[in-house]
């Protein structure tokens, strides 16, 4: 688990988003897990590249996130390790989320799992519209661009 500047332990990252995806407005979001849930993130297992949330019986729900089963729990604790997890926000942020994933082309994306400075998990969201992929090839050329940038001004002091 990597430690960020603000006291976060970072469990999860989906790296994708940000080039998938064009991140318009995040929200840091409660998770409602399980005991062996929390204890296999805090052992920093879980993966979220594939996962979405969708507003579905009356809130927000983290879909296909895996967060494996914990080894040294018996098989009566387990859970299941793809199921939908709720995700605790207030009901104006929840309205909001709604009105904006009825907008067509936003989704809710998860960017980050991670234990805040109390211990707390949470997930950082952000809504989300979908690149197409002229704007993937042009954040390329930016992004090759701004490195050669780099390197020449590094060779000219």
């Amino acid at each position: 688990m990597a430690e960020n500047k603000d006291n976060r332990k970072v469990v999860a990252e989906n790296r994708r988003a940000r080039f998938e995806y064009r991140l318009e407005d995040t929200l840091e979001a409660g998770i409602q897990l399980t005991g062996t849930e929390v204890k296999s993130l805090r052992a920093g297992q879980a993966n979220i590249a594939e996962s979405y949330a969708a507003a579905e019986r009356g809130g927000i729900f983290l879909i296909n996130a895996n967060i494996p089963e914990y080894r040294q729990a018996g098989s009566f604790f387990q859970h299941e390790p793809r199921r939908p997890r709720r995700l605790l926000l207030k009901q104006k942020e929840i309205n909001k989320l709604k009105a904006a994933v009825e907008r067509e082309g936003m989704t809710i994306v998860p960017l980050e799992l991670y234990f805040n400075a109390r211990g707390l998990a949470k997930l950082r969201i952000a809504l989300a519209q979908g690149k197409k992929l002229a704007d993937k090839r042009e954040d390329i050329k930016k992004r090759d661009w701004q490195r050669q940038r780099a390197r020449l001004l590094r060779e000219r002091g």
